[in-house]
């Protein structure tokens, strides 16, 4: 069926597009955790990575890759790490 082969193709298309954002995403987060640990709390430069890690996060809920709760306590567990 023509139309069952385009949903195929159009899936792995989506498929591939998912599993690159969300390697982008852990990346971010992995990232800013380990420089989290590295440096002292309230760092000018953590603080300007949270803000794009949470800008990454929120976009991420926009394309409904992950669920808007777990975006919320992934951003409340990274402001206290990176100000503590």
């Amino acid at each position: 069926n023509k139309s069952t082969k385009k949903r195929v193709k159009t899936n792995e298309i989506r498929r591939q597009r998912n599993v690159a954002r969300r390697s982008r995403m852990r990346h971010a987060i992995r990232d800013l955790r380990a420089h989290a640990a590295a440096a002292e709390g309230g760092d000018e430069k953590l603080l300007a990575e949270l803000k794009d890690v949470s800008s990454l996060l929120d976009r991420m809920v926009g394309k409904g890759l992950i669920h808007r709760n777990k975006a919320a306590r992934l951003k409340s567990r990274l402001t206290d790490r990176v100000q503590g």
